[in-house]
């Protein structure tokens, strides 16, 4: 009798929870880390995760610890749902625990900052292993849906199809529907990109401005993200998918995402620190559209949504300053 799929999820936020709820539908034997024990022992005792999911009972196939050693031994996955600035450190310490041979799956949707790197190029260097054991998860996942199992895509994505179809099947349930790519660099883009175009929509909501104006940021912010990751080597089409257009369209539309709440709240006036404030779970986008920024500075690539977002969040610019700013700029054909 072959035995259960393996997989271990390193954190208890709202994604690392709702994707481990994912893995124990289809069918994994799943084991979720916590820093905290009162997380760790109410996922244990009372089957929820209080502090992001208390309504959601978790499956059976579910057990929590605050042991790393304990979480790493022996999965066939590892995934990794931390903040995607803490990765490094977090990693680092992780590193020496892995099962030989696990997939380590990222959840993360940013980009490094100082050295720009993607999500999987920062698990490459610091875990020691190659591309080829490397996947991304990425599309239109707002965790608190699919926590309650609604309906959604995803994109599963390695450079070796093998293992993106491996991971592909260990998450592949009724509500759950995973497609996959070998286009790691596009897919890890979408995701990136999507947060800070999501800060730009959040702000035009909180400025009243209206569908027009949100239209016009989603198809240019594709526009932008598009031209960065044709520079970078990505597949073009990846960005008319679930990683580019579906996660885009969900983070801008969504009052449950974190960037669109976000930019709204800057957008009605609140500080930065303000908003900073007031919220309760990491905006991505927040810090990567700096990173993103130096990112498209490295390979030439115009972004001006991307800079417009850097300069309002953290340059202070007001923003009807940078709205008359963004609009003034020169024509030019669409397709440039």
């Amino acid at each position: 009798m072959t035995r259960p799929v393996k997989a271990t999820v390193f954190g208890t936020g709202s994604w690392g929870t709702a994707f481990a709820i994912v893995l124990a539908d289809a069918g994994c034997e799943v084991t979720l880390w916590g820093r905290r024990t009162a997380v760790v022992d109410a996922i244990n005792t009372g089957r929820t995760n209080p502090d992001y999911f208390p309504g959601v009972e978790l499956p059976a196939n579910i057990r929590a610890t605050a042991d790393p050693a304990e979480a790493a031994a022996g999965a066939d996955f590892t995934v990794l749902a931390v903040p995607s600035q803490t990765l490094r450190e977090n990693l680092a310490a992780w590193a020496p625990l892995l099962a030989p041979d696990t997939v380590l799956v990222s959840l993360m949707k940013g980009i490094e900052l100082g050295t720009a790197k993607r999500m999987s190029e920062v698990i490459e260097e610091v875990a020691k292993v190659p591309a080829e054991r490397i996947a991304v998860v990425t599309g239109p996942n707002l965790a608190a849906e699919i926590a309650a199992r609604q309906p959604a895509a995803s994109v599963v994505a390695c450079v070796d199809e093998a293992v993106a179809q491996r991971l592909q099947a260990a998450c592949h349930t009724a509500y759950f529907r995973p497609y996959t790519s070998t286009d790691v660099i596009g897919c890890e883009l979408g995701g990136a990109v999507k947060n800070v175009i999501g800060l730009a929509v959040g702000i035009a909501d909180g400025m009243g401005l209206g569908d027009n104006t949100k239209g016009s940021l989603i198809t240019r912010g594709l526009a932008e993200a598009t031209r960065l990751g044709v520079a970078m080597g990505a597949d073009p089409l990846t960005f008319s998918g679930l990683a580019g257009l579906g996660d885009l369209v969900a983070t801008c539309s969504s009052p449950l995402s974190r960037n669109h709440t976000f930019g709204t709240n800057l957008g009605r006036g609140m500080t930065l620190e303000e908003t900073i404030a007031v919220t309760k779970q990491t905006a991505e986008g927040v810090k990567s559209c700096q990173s993103v920024a130096d990112l498209a500075g490295r390979h030439g690539v115009d972004m001006p949504i991307t800079e417009t977002v850097v300069d309002i969040v953290h340059h202070g610019k007001p923003t009807l300053v940078a709205l008359k700013e963004l609009m003034g700029r020169s024509a030019k054909p669409e397709r440039r």
